[in-house]
């Protein structure tokens, strides 16, 4: 990808995004040109006198649905129609955002994000306007915005340049498949808790492999789903094997009272 990634933000809180993208990483990545946010007020394509965006649902129920007509001429005017680019709805009702999408997004030139409020979006809005749903996990928050910046910082992290260590997003959790191996700075003894011996070693054949095995073991631990699609190797395998023998060696013995 050639140039900064730019995305298109569609949100009746604008605001809520500005002290985010004044800070650390996405400031960073706007300032080197690596990035463009463009933020865009659905309210400002409302045309009634009190720029209404959002009205009771047909049928009856609880709450408000923002309308259609401002949702439209806001991503058309700033995207032309058809759209540009993705169209995102930030909602719970979308695919679960994953590390995968993450990489995927990040191969676009450009991404719309947009913010719903209220009890949703009109259908009209997913079926003819969006392209793809989002959701950052099975709950609910009153909007878009949250998850949206949770998109933006992930999606732009793994962009050439963004990041001081050019490989520090592939080690991240989730990045290989799996979570990530334990982290240790100085002082090299704390309340009595050493550092590890291997990471003061500076054999870094020994402490790449000690970090692939934490690595290993923490997901086993702690999300042995994860294990089932991660890139796993020979060596990866007869480790965790060693840890599934240990285990059931031990069960063993208890067993017969030893």
């Amino acid at each position: 990808m050639n140039g900064a990634q730019r995305y298109e933000i569609f949100t009746l809180f604008p605001q809520v995004f500005e002290p985010y993208l004044e800070t650390s990483i996405l400031q960073r990545a706007r300032q080197r040109g690596l990035v463009e946010v463009h933020l865009h007020n659905i309210r400002d394509w409302a045309t009634d006198r009190h720029h209404t965006t959002d009205d009771l649902p047909y049928g009856g129920g609880g709450g408000m649905v923002m309308k259609p007509e401002p949702i439209f001429a806001a991503v058309e005017s700033v995207l032309g129609n058809p759209p540009t680019c993705p169209v995102i709805l930030m909602t719970p009702q979308g695919r679960v955002f994953t590390q995968k999408i993450a990489q995927e997004l990040a191969q676009q030139p450009a991404l719309a994000l947009l913010c719903g409020r209220y009890e949703g979006v009109d259908e009209r809005v997913r079926q003819h306007l969006v392209t793809d749903e989002i959701s950052i996990g099975d709950y609910v928050l009153s909007g878009g915005e949250l998850p949206a910046l949770t998109v933006l910082e992930a999606v732009t992290r793994l962009l050439p340049g963004v990041l001081g260590d050019p490989d520090g997003a592939w080690d991240d959790s989730h990045a290989m498949g799996l979570l990530e191996y334990p982290h240790y700075t100085r002082p090299p003894a704390f309340r009595g808790w050493e550092v590890p011996e291997i990471l003061l070693s500076g054999d870094h054949g020994r402490i790449s492999r000690w970090r692939r095995e934490q690595a290993l073991l923490r997901t086993w631990q702690r999300r042995p789903d994860l294990l089932d699609n991660a890139p796993l190797t020979e060596e990866d395998h007869e480790y965790l094997n060693s840890l599934r023998e240990n285990i059931n060696g031990t069960r063993t013995s208890t067993d017969r009272g030893g």
